[in-house]
């Protein structure tokens, strides 16, 4: 339990300094392009367990690491909103709830005036965290069809297109 609320505190202020100190560029965080990062299993908001190797491997999948309270993540919503539109039927948009100053209740409020696309898991115990070695929230992975890593980033200021194109 310490050890989680530590990792939590650390992944919030990683965040806010990410944010307020410099704009991290793609690559400069995170898992390695080509690696295959481990499955896990993470609950939706009604608390069902979402196993990501259900994703993993069929089609190019998008991860975000993501917060109600993240203005990083914000800003992001509508690059992903406009990715999933156009590649929707083509890329799965998974996105990860981290479980630091917000729970499903909270999420499900935000989500009724901010809908975002894709699916929504809440990692309360950061198994996806450590899964996908995210250092903060706004933080996204995408993965190839082979369920391997095409692209990192973290900050307001991403380009998925480019990425999505290649791999749609």
């Amino acid at each position: 339990m310490r050890y989680r609320i530590l990792v939590s505190i650390l992944l919030a202020t990683v965040g806010v300094f990410a944010g307020s100190v410099r704009v991290v560029r793609a690559q400069d965080v995170g898992l390695e392009i080509g690696a295959t990062p481990a499955a896990v299993s993470v609950p939706n908001l009604e608390g069902q367990p979402v196993d990501f190797a259900q994703f993993v491997g069929k089609k190019p999948v998008v991860l975000e690491f993501w917060a109600t309270w993240c203005p990083l993540c914000q800003k992001l919503e509508p690059m992903l909103t406009a990715a999933h539109k156009k590649y929707g039927n083509n890329v799965e948009f998974v996105i990860v709830a981290v479980g630091v100053s917000q729970t499903p209740r909270s999420i499900k409020r935000h989500l009724e005036k901010h809908p975002m696309p894709g699916q929504m898991v809440f990692d309360q115990e950061g198994k996806a965290v450590r899964a996908y070695d995210a250092p903060s929230t706004s933080y996204i992975v995408v993965l190839d069809s082979k369920g391997k890593v095409a692209y990192t980033g973290s900050g307001a200021d991403q380009k998925l297109e480019p990425v999505l194109a290649k791999l749609k």
